[in-house]
């Protein structure tokens, strides 16, 4: 596993892209790489010197890191309220855009990840349903393609094992990364906004695969449906029904992970943040991420609305 050739410093944005991808957090992502640095400065000087390439050892490290993670992470998952989902991540371009943030500005680990096909939703949720081997061998081989020989240290296991894995995980990926048109699938998720504001349950039903499933995140902390919503009526009435019990929700579009979808906020506090898929002009799915602990970066993105300020009047 080459470094960048930018010195150890610069290997952090590739890290925290492999971390995310294996965790699903950007929380955990920056903790995990922080940890993996952590090791590094702390070697003796004697040591680190020996290393050929320290960004092959950062990244061994950081995924050995996430492994273990990744197993604590199925018994607090078992226990979480409802159902989890990996935490959303805003476009940086928009970012900049709606909040005027400036190039020079802190910088955000959300905005070091690459948003392409291996952080859509649809995949990130895939990911969740593989053994925490498959996940790194998987994402290690199939989207930084990395060789079974490195992966074999990370893992501790056999270079034939390990290609093994990978080919389990392929199997359960499926069809998850087959890209669907930026174009369509916008337009899809624009009529849904438009649906949604209006109250108008025949529209949405229109628009949602009758198959097509909701899955809600609220952590437990927030109000949100603790099972999968099934059916596009289901879904539609449970859509209308929010709309009903939130006046002053305000719906926008922005890119989720990369692709098309929806930011509901009220009183300029973004509330929910969803993702969809999309297939033959239809959702098929929507993962709505309510809790607040995986809002951080849009609550940064999103200003909040300015209140009208009246004049005052003047003293006598």
């Amino acid at each position: 596993m080459e470094g960048a050739g930018t010195g150890v410093a610069g290997e952090r944005r590739r890290l925290v892209n492999v971390a995310y991808r294996l965790l699903g957090s950007v929380t955990e992502a920056e903790d995990a790489v922080q940890d993996a640095y952590t090791r590094w400065y702390g070697l003796p000087p004697g040591r680190r010197e020996e290393i050929l390439s320290p960004g092959a050892w950062l990244t061994t490290v950081t995924s050995r890191i996430c492994l273990d993670l990744l197993g604590s992470a199925r018994a607090r998952r078992e226990r979480h309220v409802g159902a989890w989902l990996p935490e959303p991540l805003p476009d940086r371009t928009e970012r900049d855009h709606t909040a005027g943030a400036g190039p020079t500005g802190p910088s955000d680990p959300a905005d070091q990840i690459v948003l392409d096909e291996s952080v859509a939703m649809a995949f990130l949720v895939v990911l969740e349903s593989m053994t925490p081997a498959e996940r790194v061998a998987f994402v290690l081989h199939d989207v930084f393609r990395y060789p079974f020989a490195e992966i074999a240290d990370v893992l501790g296991r056999t270079p034939t094992a390990c290609k093994q894995l990978a080919a389990s995980a392929r199997r359960r990926a499926g069809g998850a990364r087959t890209p669907v048109a930026a174009t369509g699938r916008a337009e899809v998720v624009r009529h849904v906004k438009e649906a949604w504001e209006t109250k108008d349950i025949a529209a949405l039903v229109g628009l949602l695969d009758p198959a097509a499933v909701m899955t809600a995140d609220g952590g437990g902390t927030v109000g949100a449906v603790p099972h999968p919503v099934e059916g596009g009526a289901r879904i539609a009435r449970y859509m209308v029904a929010i709309a009903d019990r939130t006046p002053g929700l305000e719906l926008l579009e922005r890119s989720v992970n990369g692709v098309p979808g929806l930011v509901a906020r009220r009183a300029g506090v973004v509330m929910t943040v969803a993702a969809f898929d999309v297939s033959d002009g239809r959702v098929t799915r929507i993962w709505a991420v309510r809790n607040p602990e995986k809002l951080r970066a849009w609550a940064r993105q999103e200003p909040p609305l300015q209140p009208r300020v009246e004049p005052s009047s003047r003293l006598a």
